[in-house]
């Protein structure tokens, strides 16, 4: 799938059907968010592949605003550390992460946002980590919208310029 073709028909998918997210995948999808660009290289980031159904259901159960994480086949929690531009930083990753899933089928959902300390003590994170987020990943179990999307038109968010100047 084309960059723009994948951000233009990609969808939080928060459900997922049952079979597993091939490892050759996984790896890609992993792979991705290793190789974004992060400030002064710095790459502030730690990427956890949970596969375990049980510590799938435990970080589901965790998880105040994705209980579905629990039926993923895969998730990543994305561990940060705590410095100047790792949000920044893991949230290009995050989005290279998901992107690359999408072009290959899998559908995924940012899922929290720090403040995850439990998440933390399931997972052995060290303490002078953070997580960031959990990434649920799998093939959706519904099919796609072709990515219809709500979005506000370009003239009213794309200006040339100056502020207020539309963008022909």
């Amino acid at each position: 799938m084309e960059v723009f073709e994948a951000v233009r028909t990609v969808l939080a998918v928060r459900g997922y059907q049952e079979g597993p997210v091939p490892r050759d995948v996984t790896r890609r999808i992993v792979e991705a968010g290793r190789l974004t660009g992060s400030s002064m290289n710095g790459q502030p980031w730690q990427f956890i592949v949970v596969e375990n159904r049980e510590t799938l259901r435990q970080l589901g159960a965790l998880a105040r605003t994705g209980s579905y994480v629990a039926q993923a086949p895969l998730a990543v929690v994305v561990a940060i550390e705590k410095t100047r531009f790792a949000i920044s930083d893991a949230s290009r990753a995050i989005q290279s992460m998901i992107l690359t899933a999408w072009a290959s089928g899998v559908g995924s959902n940012w899922v929290g946002f720090l403040g995850m300390s439990e998440v933390k003590a399931l997972l052995g994170i060290p303490e002078d980590l953070d997580v960031l987020a959990i990434l649920p990943f799998g093939y959706p179990a519904r099919a796609r919208s072709g990515g219809k999307k709500q979005r506000k038109s370009l003239s009213t968010v794309a200006h040339r310029e100056r502020f207020g100047q539309p963008l022909p």
